[in-house]
């Protein structure tokens, strides 16, 4: 007797009441099997079938074959199942597992879901993009063409109140919750830790076979993905006993290998099972007592600003932590070794997040666009999508003229919907057979959905070959699903004649991979291997392979952060089919820009496709405007000290300056910041035609400064802040007004003799800081009083001086003696 069948009676009245309904129940309790074979009988089904959806295809088929072997019959009878590639079903059929991605298609196709009487959503909690809009898509179904149609959401660590109040509505409340307290065998968990800086699949590896010494049974053993496995299997082989199998479990592997892995070890061995992920949930495999957790899964992440996916290896969560434990509690008591400390298990994120937070959303808004939603708010999801990567998604759609301006299906985007794949394969698919390359562009979908499929080599080319050339049950079912893409696509897109063509020869890959990733056709640059695409990022190939020397590429897969991205999978291009398919996208400009190197500015007519030139020749003769702006913008670069300031010129600011500080209103800024910000309005047309940092010459920077000014400002300057003081000598001496303490005088002090009043200037409102010089032009005083000075500390300052210059004049009362610039006559 299975734990879900205390609750069984409990939720066939729930269902017999209500037509929506959660069950909680958690791993082990027997829902994937028990639940809908319970609900053959339901009265309300009549003769409708029942869909469980699953999140994978491995559970899907695993639980079809466990639910027909209770049932005594083969799959395809009463239970068959439904997945990508694969189908077993008959008239007989009344459960049919699928997976959410063909529920989401079959409830497109058939929004009434026409002979089904319930849909199940079978390990709810994953929180994958297709089930949160299965589900969606169910209730709207259901309030506006079905209210018979039974909904129940099955799940085993999820918040069963929160999914009740999301399938609730305001008239009947939540829906009901039904709880299993289900069946789980003790297990004890050992903690080993692991060295940071030690390999995961070394650390793996000890913990293996430490385990196998301990414990007996079978052994599960989660690693973050398919590189990892391969590396603790070639740690682990020969190093096992001689009745240990060893077999690794991942979704790039066939069914036949699959089932294989999940198969109970042949009487009187055991097994190591190296699995993914995928075998956390749905799942049993007899005999294993043994888990070995890695802590670590690789989980894909969107990001928005670059459109572009990458795979990012994370700590789990305690949820899956916990789900990944139970597995050696599901038949029998258990052990599961962690390769983390206890204490960081506290600091593991709770739950994983929801795929909706972190998908591309593209296809997630192409089926919203068929359903006739172009808000999501319309519908009910446990957490809504993120604004930015749906704007990034209704962006793409757009400029794959999937949708119109205001976010409505348009006939391309039927044709694209009607293809089960992302919009840009499908795109692909749907222009290649405008141009007579239907088949190669569903291969290439193929193999860009499914992951090894035709191998793991970078060139796209070479995995089409291999594809065609594979005779293994997997590469057929490929072959024959792009067979069914390309006749979908047969009629073409519009119908219109295309203006060039192309082949099924695996050569033509990459004109038709770009047709998918126009945003990722990529230009060489640098070294071999450095390339920048054409939406502006840069990528890089190992310089080994054989594509790091073409000149133009069309990758599909990338991955890394986007100042660091690594192609995965790309095909070589031609400049020639750039030019062909994407000629109403190639923009001519002319480019007008500051050469740093030269100091000057440098125009080219230019050929671009996004962020890549495609050709440039000189322009001899540029817009006069934009010459200016760039010789300004080199200007601003470089800073304002690269002008050929005159003496006269730096002064003029200096005496502006000192002006502005007392009435900021009244002058304007002449400051290095804001000259510079203005440089556009105040130097460029007094420099109109050169095109060099040295063509602009002091005159100009004078002429500038002067307009800047305008006459009546000027005159104002020469009473408030004059170039010179008139000395009673009759010299002229220069004001400095650059110095910290304002505006300073430097003059001999006996060409101040006669003055009995301090120098100043802005009306006599500033006095001037006088630095007193010797004959020598030597500093002797520094003052602001000069009357004081002649009264005070000029008598030590004559003796002194009279002494070291006994032949000029040193009068006892400056104030009254006559000024000079002259030594005493010889004799005198």
């Amino acid at each position: 007797m299975l734990p879900i069948d205390a609750v069984l009676p409990d939720l066939l009245a729930r269902l017999d009441a209500a037509v929506r309904v959660v069950l909680v129940a958690p791993p082990g309790a027997g829902k994937t099997t028990g639940v809908p074979l319970a609900l053959l009988g339901a009265g309300w089904r009549g003769d409708g079938r029942i869909l469980v959806l699953e999140p994978r295809r491995l559970a899907a088929r695993a639980a079809a074959a466990r639910m027909a072997s209770v049932l005594g019959e083969e799959v395809g009878g009463t239970v068959g199942f439904r997945v990508r590639m694969e189908a077993k079903v008959s008239a007989r059929t009344r459960i049919e597992v699928v997976t959410e991605g063909v529920f989401t298609r079959l409830i497109l196709d058939d929004p009434e879901l026409t002979g089904v009487a319930a849909v199940l959503f079978d390990e709810f909690h994953e929180r994958s993009l297709d089930g949160d809009l299965g589900l969606a898509l169910a209730l709207d179904a259901q309030g506006a063409l079905r209210p018979d149609l039974r909904l129940l959401v099955m799940s085993a660590t999820l918040d069963g109140a929160r999914v009740a109040a999301v399938l609730g509505d305001a008239v009947l409340g939540d829906a009901a919750v039904v709880t299993s307290e289900g069946r789980a065998f003790p297990v004890e968990t050992r903690h080993l830790g692991r060295d940071p800086g030690e390999r995961i699949e070394a650390a793996m590896a000890a913990a293996v076979r430490r385990a196998l010494a301990e414990e007996t049974g079978s052994v599960l053993a989660f690693l973050p993905g398919q590189a990892e496995i391969r590396r603790t299997a070639e740690q682990l082989d020969g190093r096992l006993g001689a009745d240990v199998d060893l077999a690794p479990l991942y979704g790039a592997l066939t069914p036949r290998e699959q089932d294989a892995a999940i198969r109970p070890a042949a009487p009187g061995r055991r097994k190591v099972v190296l699995a993914t992920s995928i075998a956390e949930t749905s799942l049993t495999i007899e005999g294993v007592r043994i888990v070995v957790d890695s802590g670590l899964a690789r989980v894909p992440r969107y990001e928005p600003a670059t459109g572009m996916t990458r795979l990012e290896t994370v700590r789990v969560s305690r949820a899956s932590a916990d789900q990944r434990r139970g597995r050696a509690g599901r038949t029998g008591p258990g052990f599961c070794y962690r390769l983390w400390d206890e204490p960081q298990t506290a600091a593991l994120p709770a739950y994983d997040r929801p795929e909706i937070l972190e998908a591309d959303l593209a296809s997630f808004v192409l089926d919203l666009a068929a359903w006739g939603v172009a808000d999501p708010a319309g519908l009910a999801f446990l957490d809504p999508p993120p604004k930015p990567a749906w704007d990034e998604a209704v962006a793409l759609l757009k400029d794959l003229d999937a949708l119109d301006g205001d976010g409505r299906l348009t006939a391309d985007g039927r044709a694209l919907q009607r293809l089960p794949l992302h919009p840009r394969l499908a795109h692909m698919v749907l222009r290649a057979a405008d141009l007579g390359a239907a088949r190669l562009a569903a291969e290439i979908a193929a193999v860009l959905s499914e992951h090894g499929l035709g191998g793991t080599a970078v060139d796209l080319e070479d995995r089409i070959r291999r594809l065609r050339q594979d005779r293994s049950p997997r590469a057929e079912d490929a072959r024959r699903l792009a067979q069914r893409w390309a006749r979908l696509a047969g009629t073409g897109r519009t119908g219109a004649a295309p203006a060039s063509s192309a082949s099924n020869d695996p050569a033509d890959a990459g004109r038709l991979l770009a047709l998918a990733y126009p945003d990722r056709v990529a230009q060489a640059r640098g070294a071999p291997g450095g390339f920048r695409l054409m939406n502006g990022r840069g990528a890089m190939l190992e310089p080994h392979e054989a594509l790091a020397r073409r000149p133009w590429l069309a990758v599909a897969e990338v991955q890394g952060t986007a100042a660091r991205a690594r192609i995965l999978l790309a095909a070589p291009l031609s400049i020639e089919a750039i030019e062909a398919d994407f000629a109403g996208h190639i923009r001519e400009e002319v480019d007008v820009r500051f050469d740093e190197a030269a100091g000057a500015v440098r125009a080219r007519r230019v050929r671009r496709l996004g962020a890549l030139v495609l050709g440039e020749t000189p322009v001899a003769d540029p817009p006069a405007d934009r010459v200016a702006a760039a010789l300004m913008q080199g200007v601003r670069r470089r800073g304002l000290a690269v002008l050929p300031w005159s003496k006269s010129a730096h002064q003029l600011r200096m005496r502006v300056g000192f002006a502005r500080r007392a009435d900021p209103e009244a002058w304007p800024d002449l400051s290095d910041p804001a000259l510079s910000d203005s440089l556009e309005t105040w130097l460029a047309p007094h420099v109109a035609g050169r095109r060099s940092i040295a063509d602009i010459r002091a005159e100009d920077l004078g002429a500038a400064l002067d307009d800047l000014l305008g006459w009546s400002l000027k005159r104002d300057l020469e009473r408030l802040a004059p170039t010179h003081f008139a000395a009673p000598s009759g010299t002229h001496a220069t004001i400095d007004y650059e110095a910290e303490n304002g505006p300073v005088l430097s003059i001999r002090v006996q060409e101040l003799y006669g003055l009995d009043r301090h120098p100043a200037i802005a009306d006599g409102r500033v006095p001037l800081l006088v630095e007193l010089l010797s004959p020598a032009h030597r500093p002797i005083q520094v003052t602001r009083d000069l009357p004081g000075f002649w009264r005070g500390s000029w008598k030590e300052v004559r003796t002194e001086m009279k002494g070291r210059y006994p032949r000029h004049v040193w009068p006892d009362d400056p104030a009254t003696a006559e000024a000079t610039t002259r030594a005493k006559p010889r004799g005198t």
